[in-house]
């Protein structure tokens, strides 16, 4: 099968099952993200050398199915938060200072700070409103898509000055300046479809995709540099590992969570 069509076939197969997951049931949301964190989580610690995932997919299981069974309010993982938001502020620091991830940190810190807690933080984020509204993940999911599609199209056409060519070398500031633009612009027209959330929320949320997810992406193609791989796996044809298509999200997620709960909490 031509390769360009294999991936156009294997993407909308991926996004067709998360989007109809997300919206038919809270049941279905929960099992499709709880494959997606162990399968993220296995990937991962085949990338790193480490033995035991079982651990780390037993745990991550455990803690999706009692969120579940006794929903908690957001206000309640706030130390959790934090602790995924400062996680990742240092291996963003150590991004740019190109510090070394694996020799500087343990694994099982990388798969409970940077993969388990963050996939447990966004089972959480429809709990911000009251009903449960699982359109804010589909919402963050396509602003993800739309700074990915329009910083690749932007740069392919434009990109000169490269964002981190040690990391990434296809990845250009004019491609980020690109992507950030669109993904506001897809924020504001969200905001007029799902207006549980103001235009301003939606154009915040919009920055923090586009700048964070672009980090969260350098991230995990640092770990694979290490690795000496090029993707994370093999699960979908054409696009790599869960963890290549969800690197994004998780990595921002510990931040719009932060972010959530100082405006809903402490400011509104």
């Amino acid at each position: 099968m031509n390769e360009t069509l294999t991936r156009t076939l294997s993407g909308a197969v991926y996004v067709a099952l998360l989007v109809f997951c997300t919206l038919f049931s809270s049941v279905s949301f929960y099992i499709i993200f709880t494959i997606f964190m162990c399968l993220s989580i296995f990937e991962f610690s085949k990338m790193t050398n480490y033995k035991y995932p079982y651990i780390f997919i037993g745990l991550g299981t455990l803690l999706a199915l009692a969120v579940f069974i006794a929903p908690p309010s957001p206000i309640q993982f706030t130390y959790i938060s934090i602790g995924c938001f400062l996680y990742n502020l240092l291996l963003i620091t150590n991004l740019f200072k190109n510090k070394s991830f694996t020799q500087n940190h343990k694994t099982y810190s990388h798969l409970f700070l940077y993969i388990t807690l963050p996939f447990i933080l966004l089972l959480l984020l429809p709990n911000f409103k009251s009903p449960a509204e699982y359109k804010i993940v589909i919402s963050i999911f396509i602003l993800i898509w739309c700074n990915d599609t329009f910083a690749y199209l932007v740069g392919k056409t434009w990109g000169k000055t490269k964002l981190l060519e040690r990391v990434s070398p296809k990845k250009t500031i004019e491609g980020f300046i690109g992507g950030l633009l669109f993904t506001l612009l897809a924020g504001i027209i969200i905001s007029y479809y799902f207006t549980f959330f103001s235009v301003t929320l939606w154009l915040i949320t919009a920055l923090l995709v586009a700048s964070l997810g672009t980090i969260g992406d350098l991230v995990e193609s640092k770990f694979k540099r290490e690795a000496g791989i090029k993707d994370s796996g093999n699960i979908m044809p054409g696009h790599g590992g869960i963890l290549d298509r969800l690197d994004s999200v998780i990595f921002v997620t510990p931040f719009i969570y932060l972010f959530y709960l100082i405006y809903f909490y402490y400011v509104s």
